[in-house]
């Protein structure tokens, strides 16, 4: 696996599959019986290359009785900043991933989406050439969220390159230049989203209404399904227009017309499904 310098690739896969155990050997965190990696052109065993490199691990553990503002300062300290840079730097980063206002309570009286902010803040603070975030949308809001993808595609537009884990599908399909799917600890396959799960059609979905009173031909009633005040139907690209002149016929008041095409998820529980039906065979033949 290759990620490419000012990309953002997202590394998926369901809950272990090997996502933050690959982070942690490349953070030096745990050590390889074999094989071998580089960061930034260099061996990961190399300590210098760290000083460009910003991490958040999935559950990050701070100083409870320290506020956000004592950490972040705490942190700027080991990369040399002054007093008077570390005390800019630290505010421009609270202000960046929301906590401008809390910066200065406990983090021990931090929800768990907001400790996930702080820590992201200390990631980037250092002004790093190569991010890496593992599951880095875990435990926020919908704000929160929209708040760190934000962060992740400032990132890119200023030339960084963000490698990140998740299990959360349309981040990455809204995030990533490519992604590397990971299941049962094997890389099952990188690209861009559309190219891994393919972009061809796998059928069409017609949104429509009726009127007051109207009633749905015999054929029509057995594919559609009550969806709002409306129905949505899908049928294969060489039945579509029969289906609309059906509903023209009856009077339907056509909506919307699209193509259904694979997704990340739709990729993602097959690979899933493909590996607990291996494991499920394998264990029956070793009785």
């Amino acid at each position: 696996m290759q990620v490419e310098d000012g990309e953002v690739f997202g590394l998926l896969g369901p809950n272990g599959a090997g996502k933050s155990t690959t982070i942690k050997l490349l953070m030096g965190i745990i050590f390889p019986t074999a094989g071998s990696a580089r960061m930034l052109g260099q061996p990961v065993n190399e300590v210098a290359m760290r000083r460009d490199i910003g991490y958040l691990p999935e559950q990050p553990y701070f100083y409870d009785y320290l506020t956000a503002k004592e950490l972040l300062d705490y942190f700027a300290r080991f990369h040399g900043y002054s007093a008077a840079a570390r005390s800019e730097r630290v505010q421009k980063m609270l202000k960046k991933v929301g906590l401008e206002t809390a910066g200065k309570i406990q983090l021990r009286k931090y929800s768990k989406g907001m400790l996930q902010r702080v820590g992201l803040a200390q990631a980037i603070l250092h002004d790093p050439r190569l991010v890496i975030l593992d599951e880095p949308m875990s435990g926020l809001d919908p704000v929160g969220r929209r708040e760190v993808r934000d962060i992740i595609l400032e990132l890119k537009n200023s030339g960084k390159t963000i490698l990140f884990s998740t299990h959360i599908l349309p981040d990455a399909e809204m995030l990533c230049d490519r992604v590397g799917v990971i299941a049962a600890g094997k890389l099952r396959g990188v690209g861009t989203p559309g190219a891994i799960v393919g972009v061809q059609a796998t059928g069409m979905e017609i949104a429509f209404e009726l009127a007051e009173g109207a009633a749905l031909p015999d054929k029509i009633r057995a594919q559609a399904a009550k969806a709002g005040t409306g129905y949505r139907m899908s049928v294969g690209e060489s039945g579509l227009y029969a289906a609309l002149d059906e509903l023209r016929t009856a009077g339907a008041k056509i909506t919307s017309v699209a193509q259904i095409k694979p997704t990340l998820e739709d990729f993602f529980m097959e690979l899933v499904g493909k590996d607990r039906a291996q494991a499920a065979a394998v264990e029956v033949s070793g009785k």
